[in-house]
């Protein structure tokens, strides 16, 4: 893939002796959004990881935006907005300094309108100077998306974005996740909440035991034989 997207070809994650992905081959076009459905201990938050560059492939192939993430670790991670599963806030800073913090590791320079609106449109307007440790989980959540999206990156990995996030807050990341499709860049949506994947992204790749069982559109797992559907790939 010359430009643009992320390509997973045979991907493999090793722990030890335990095989955490196990030859997962995913595809998304810029301008698209896939979401990574499974239980706990599928894989979905370790290929995550390996596309965001925090844990390295065993084996495979993982591309974003046409970096390899082994052979150009630093320029795929300049392609990259990572919102992981658990963990990225500094407790005793608040989400402003953890914008300002994120705008200087980038070098990004009139980032600050951008971030008043995201966080405004995450409804964190209110607490922008308050220090995250007391924050809700879904709070916490929001505030990781917001970090993902500042600046503006050509793939968006969304980690569990919707766990406990209330209705308002899931339609706010909506909004993230379509206004990052229309400026052509590829998302990744990891969740094991199939009713919310569904709505928000085109197409779904279900993981079970590090594998990919099947990539299907959105629509085949929607409503009630959607979940039938889903349990079948999961049994």
């Amino acid at each position: 893939m010359s430009s643009g997207g992320v390509e997973v070809t045979g991907l493999r994650v090793r722990f030890g002796p335990v095989e955490a992905v196990a030859g997962v081959d995913l595809r998304v076009e810029p301008g698209q959004a896939l979401a990574l459905l499974g239980r706990n201990g599928a894989g979905k938050s370790t290929t995550m990881r390996v596309l965001a560059g925090v844990v390295p492939p065993s084996a495979g192939t993982a591309r974003v935006a046409g970096y390899d993430v082994r052979a150009a670790p630093l320029e795929a991670k300049r392609m990259v907005g990572y919102c992981p599963d658990v963990g990225g806030l500094v407790p005793r800073a608040t989400p402003w300094e953890h914008l300002q913090l994120s705008a200087r590791l980038r070098r990004l320079t009139g980032w600050e309108e951008r971030g008043r609106l995201l966080l405004e449109q995450l409804d964190l307007g209110g607490v922008a100077h308050r220090v995250t440790a007391g924050f809700s989980h879904g709070m916490s959540r929001r505030l990781s998306v917001v970090l993902a999206a500042l600046h503006e990156p050509a793939v968006l990995l969304l980690d569990e974005p919707f766990d406990g996030v209330d209705p308002i807050g899931v339609e706010a990341t909506f909004g993230v996740i379509e206004d990052a499709r229309a400026r052509g860049a590829a998302v990744l949506v990891s969740t094991h909440l199939r009713d919310l994947a569904v709505q928000v992204c085109a197409e779904v790749a279900v993981l079970r035991g590090g594998t990919r069982t099947a990539t299907v559109p959105a629509g085949f797992m929607s409503g009630d034989e959607g979940a039938r559907a889903y349990r079948a790939l999961l049994a």
